[in-house]
């Protein structure tokens, strides 16, 4: 679904955000990005979302190489994604059920769409109660929570999460990582950006280490290591063979 090839960003000489990094993530998957500050986690999301464009390499979604898109084709494209971030963005002056709606009305939905999408992706997320509550009137947790339900009202294939929990306590963010892998159990794949331990140790998930812009580890769950984990070794002895067959 997502595959980076040898993607760089160079800002400059001592900003050096992403280092040929190549990965790939299909369909369906969760995937959490882990890293300390400045390891390069934001860089990767903005890559998918088009915010930032690489300084060499490319970046496909599916077929779609997503900085040669045009603005109608970009836009077309971000449809199919849902953002979720550390500090929530939402409407202060609508309500939770405005909030939502709002989201749906920029894509031309019907009364009818919303007013059967709103109460139901609320519940998703365990907010039924607070439909007719402004952001300012819910804890931070149920704000993310709302900023996740506006996220997936449109029902997009993926949802990047960059820091969801950063500004949540242990409870809030419990419910948020478990919201998510509901979502994720539905179909839409899902990355989430985070340097908290905690979270990625309970997901039991896939697990992709950053270091100073470039992948470090890609760890699958249940302690296996992803393919990217081993291409280095065998490159490596590729490597030693064809020397070998040289000096015969």
């Amino acid at each position: 679904m997502i595959y980076f090839n040898n993607v760089s960003k160079v800002y400059n000489r001592n900003s050096v955000a992403l280092e040929d990094v190549t990965l790939t993530i299909e369909a369906g998957e969760f995937v959490s990005i882990v890293g300390h500050s400045g390891a390069g986690k934001t860089t990767l999301a903005k890559m998918i979302l088009v915010d930032d464009s690489p300084t060499e390499g490319n970046v496909f979604f599916e077929s779609l190489d997503v900085h040669k898109l045009n603005s109608a084709e970009l836009t077309k494209l971000r449809r199919r994604m849902g953002v979720v971030f550390q500090d929530f963005r939402l409407l202060q002056n609508k309500t939770a059920y405005e909030n939502i709606a709002f989201a749906m009305e920029a894509l031309g939905k019907t009364d009818h769409e919303i007013k059967s999408d709103v109460p139901h992706v609320l519940e998703l997320v365990n907010l039924s109660d607070k439909l007719h509550h402004f952001p300012h009137q819910l804890s931070g947790g149920e704000q993310q929570r709302l900023a996740i339900a506006r996220a997936i009202i449109n029902q997009p294939e993926l949802i990047i999460a960059d820091e969801p929990t950063g500004n949540l306590d242990p409870e809030n963010t419990y419910e948020v990582v478990q919201i998510l892998k509901k979502i994720n159990a539905l179909g839409t794949t899902i990355i989430l950006a985070t340097h908290n331990k905690a979270i990625v140790d309970s997901l039991g998930k896939r697990v992709v280490t950053m270091e100073n812009g470039r992948i470090v580890k890609d760890t699958k769950h249940h302690g296996k290591h992803h393919e990217k984990q081993t291409s280095d070794d065998d490159n490596e002895e590729h490597e030693k063979k064809h020397h070998a067959k040289h000096e015969k």
